[in-house]
């Protein structure tokens, strides 16, 4: 039985793996949605990067997880892959969904090389978070109506220092086993870092015809590919 640990982006809870952990645990499996600090029904709780890297350990820890699959998307790859190298061999596999990855010594703001000052105006200029979004930031995504006002009546602010903060990876990333779903309607082709790490015999690319938010648009088959890296 894997366990599944399912982290979603910036400004989502763990509400929004609603559709894809009950597939999960049909086959068996556990399913572990969860919530990070400063976001959903955690907000107020103050956040640093490291606090939401500390957040997956200790949802590992306080479950005694095992053969644990840690699923990260968009901005949470980044505290899902530090967070890999420090459950042991508790880890069975990493999933990033159409995600950021870590890189030693730079922050989720780091890879914005055209756009960092703007994300961080907007952070300084929102109480120290990273406001949430209108509903025209996810046309054009393979979402319906319906799911894109479920995303953002759902959103909350997104701590800023977890996104300006530096992550902290203690051996390179492409050791650990792992897999990169790409979805193709939110760009053409994956980041020149996670291009990288697909060299590594460690790691496979997966490709979903769906935009950034899978896990609303076809969550059925998301739940199946990971299922399938769990070897299900």
């Amino acid at each position: 039985m894997a366990n599944y640990v399912l982290v979603a982006g910036a400004r989502l809870g763990a509400w929004a793996w609603d559709e894809v952990a009950p597939h999960l645990r049909a086959a068996g499996h556990g399913a572990h949605p969860l919530t990070l600090s400063g976001l959903a029904e955690k907000q107020g709780v103050p956040a640093g990067q490291q606090t939401h890297v500390q957040d997956i350990v200790d949802e590992v820890e306080r479950h005694d997880l095992h053969d644990v699959v840690l699923v990260g998307h968009s901005y949470s790859g980044i505290p899902v892959g530090q967070a890999a190298e420090r459950i042991g061999d508790r880890l069975a596999r990493v999933v990033f969904v159409d995600s950021n990855v870590p890189a030693e010594g730079e922050s989720f703001v780091s890879a914005w090389p055209e756009g960092r000052a703007t994300v961080e105006a907007s952070i300084a200029g929102n109480g120290g978070f990273w406001p949430v979004v209108a509903a025209a930031h996810y046309e054009g995504e393979g979402l319906t109506e319906e799911q894109i006002t479920r995303i953002v009546d759902g959103s909350t602010p997104h701590p800023g220092a977890t996104l300006t903060e530096p992550a902290v990876l203690a051996r390179p990333l492409g050791e650990l086993p792992s897999t990169y779903i790409q979805c193709l309607l939110d760009d053409a082709a994956v980041d020149d870092d996670v291009a990288e790490l697909l060299t590594s015999e460690h790691w496979r690319l997966v490709k979903m015809r769906t935009g950034h938010w899978p896990m609303f648009s076809q969550p059925r088959e998301l739940a199946r590919i990971l299922l399938a890296e769990a070897g299900e």
